[in-house]
């Protein structure tokens, strides 16, 4: 049995930052076991390309949430990363960091080190932003920020100026100064390639002769000598194998599979230890609690001018962008589908933006069962205009549903679970009308087709955002940091509470959900949760 100093749980945002920084000196030997395969993959890379991963089992978990009342009793659909680069290898892109304001909610939470002054330098170390280097912005990292403002659709001047009209200020950077306002999106990307973390972090990593990197190898407990971790066991291509560690076991399989892997290795609520046979090591309630997800839906209108439609949906164009994209890595297949974007306020008397915004000159009102067709959009000039809640107050949660390591857990979003979300996704949707009432947009806005102009009455569009809403990939908090096991999984230094050798190091461990985007925080606790083992280590 192969032993190491740290064993590290999943391959995705966090799990290959930390696989890069515990190795970087070269005085601990790391195992890296992903249950994925390969990220060198043609729809991975390409940009656009992700709408061929969104129902792909071959690089996708393909989790399904429980009906939900809060949706009209329907299931949702929840991809997750199954493959080198997790989530960072199928998502749009899009960099946010947060608000400063969420971390300095992190360290009145009691967790020292996760305030905003903490966590700045960190962003700054990782990143090599293409916009330069100031006061916020880093450059000389391993993670390539690249701004699109030169690259977008040109229907997104004409977003921003009618979100100007309708009182949002035009913001040059969403990680700058100031999160509000409207503008561009940053991106994860490289020479019109994406930048996972994978690529930044893991692949030049993995020449070091102290990382070991396993693909297609499945978890599927975490082994204790009494409360003390000492290793886990995987499947792999149909074995099973074990591997222990002399320092720590780290969970990084997210906000799922972190929660569902130490449940079924006896830490999680007694109760549910007990249904399902499994010996309890340490009985913690909070084990897949606190759920916190970003809920979001699509506007879209029919436009009297060209969009990504066009350019998309005929073979020529199809051709076109393909061969721009192939020979000189630029156009539509180079970028997210998320060219503007932006941060509001649904009240002004709140201190900060509750809602996200995300434009697309792009449609795909008429999908195919099964699919995300990206790529083979509306056959006709569309246009959407979606959002997405900050800082929702409804709680989820995550449970084995069997033993069976190979089963899905249980995920119950409990989507609009609270008043309080109800009222602010119906004032959100209403600024989403009064953007496309502003000109220059209005003129060039033929009809409204989604929810259509039928809709009109806060009940009826109460009624369509829990028909039309569903996930915006951003799942956190079910292992959440926190100095009291009352309340949380995991201390500030992201150590287990209850037991020895193991740390949850990952979008999980979030105390709350931030607002924004979760792949730049996630990577940013494997960066600063990589300092902390090793300081320990030390």
């Amino acid at each position: 049995m192969d032993s190491f100093d740290f064993i590290v749980v999943g391959a995705g945002s966090a799990g290959c930052v930390l696989a890069n920084r515990l190795s970087e000196n070269g005085r601990h030997t790391v195992l890296l076991l992903e249950a994925g395969g390969s990220d060198q993959k043609l729809f991975v890379q390409m940009p656009l390309g992700y709408g061929k991963t969104f129902y792909n089992p071959a690089v996708n978990w393909m989790y399904a949430a429980e009906a939900d009342a809060g949706l009209n009793g329907q299931r949702d659909h929840w991809p997750r990363g199954k493959l080198l680069g997790g989530s960072s290898s199928i998502n749009a892109m899009v960099w946010i960091r947060g608000h400063p304001d969420d971390y300095q909610d992190w360290l009145k939470d009691g967790n020292p080190g996760w305030g905003w002054s903490d966590v700045l330098p960190a962003y700054k170390a990782m990143e090599h932003n293409e916009a330069g280097a100031d006061e916020w912005r880093g450059q000389g990292g391993p993670l390539n920020i690249t701004d699109t403002s030169a690259k977008v659709h040109p229907l997104t001047r004409a977003y921003v100026q009618a979100c100007n009209a309708a009182g949002l200020a035009f913001n040059p950077d969403f990680n700058g100064a100031t999160q509000e306002g409207v503008g561009t999106y940053q991106l994860t990307a490289k020479e019109g390639l994406r930048m996972s973390a994978a690529k930044a972090f893991l692949r030049p990593a993995m020449r070091r002769s102290n990382l070991a990197v396993e693909i297609r190898a499945h978890v599927t407990r975490v082994l204790f000598d009494g409360r003390r971790v000492t290793g886990v066991t995987y499947r792999q291509n149909g074995d099973d194998k074990s591997a222990l560690a002399r320092r720590e076991v780290i969970l990084a399989g997210g906000a799922i599979n972190s929660p569902q892997l130490l449940q079924l290795s006896g830490i999680g609520p007694g109760e549910l230890l007990q249904r399902h046979g499994i010996a309890p090591v340490c009985v913690n309630g909070n084990v897949g609690a606190n759920m916190q997800d970003h809920l979001g839906l699509n506007y879209t209108w029919r436009m009297k001018t060209p969009t990504m439609n066009d350019a998309l949906r005929p073979w020529w164009g199809k051709l076109r962008a393909g061969l721009q994209w192939v020979l000189f890595r630029s156009g539509p297949l180079s970028l997210s589908i998320n060219h503007g974007g932006g941060f509001f306020r649904t009240d002004p008397a709140l201190p900060r933006p509750n809602m996200q915004l995300y434009m697309q000159a792009f449609s795909t009102l008429l999908p195919k069962a099964g699919e995300r067709p990206i790529l083979d959009p509306d056959p006709f000039s569309g246009m959407s205009i979606g959002l997405s809640n900050c800082r929702p107050t409804s709680r989820g949660f995550i449970e084995i549903a069997s033993p069976d390591p190979f089963e899905h857990p249980r995920i119950m979003p409990n989507a609009y679970g609270t008043q309080l979300d109800v009222d602010e996704m119906l004032a959100a949707v209403k600024m989403l009308r009064r953007i496309a009432a502003q000109e220059p947009l209005a003129a060039l806005i033929a009809e409204e087709l989604r929810p259509g102009p039928s809709v009109q009455s806060d009940e009826a569009l109460i009624q369509d955002f829990r028909q039309r809403s569903g996930t915006v990939y951003h799942p956190s908090c079910t292992c959440r940091m926190g100095p009291d096991p009352a309340t949380a999984v995991v201390d500030p230094r992201l150590r287990v509470h209850g037991v020895d050798g193991l740390r949850v190091i990952d979008a999980s461990a979030f105390p709350s959900l931030i607002g924004g985007n979760t792949n730049a925080p996630a990577m940013l606790m494997g960066w600063k949760g990589a300092e902390m083992v090793l300081e320990d280590a030390r």
